[in-house]
């Protein structure tokens, strides 16, 4: 949407509504755009961020399943005194 400078006056209220509802809201001074309406989105804080990685990180301790020990994992190419068979 296109608007000019001194039509948005009167609709500025309207236009910052469209524009946090995600509609492109461009001003124009004389036919030319000059300035576009954006939502501000928020910052992401540091306490936030903290959780987030934490969150990560408790949900791949809960994928971690219980296996064989990678030291013995080739144990079955040697024989009991330790040479190959």
């Amino acid at each position: 949407m296109q608007i000019s400078i001194t039509e948005a006056k009167g609709h500025l209220t309207e236009l910052v509504r469209r524009a946090e509802a995600g509609d492109e809201v461009v001003l124009t001074r004389h036919g030319k755009a000059a300035v576009r309406l954006v939502p501000v989105v928020p910052a992401v804080t540091r306490d936030r961020r903290r959780a987030v990685m934490e969150a990560a990180q408790r949900s791949a301790m809960a994928k971690i399943t219980a296996g064989a020990s990678a030291a013995r994992s080739q144990d079955f190419l040697y024989d009991d005194d330790g040479l190959p068979k």
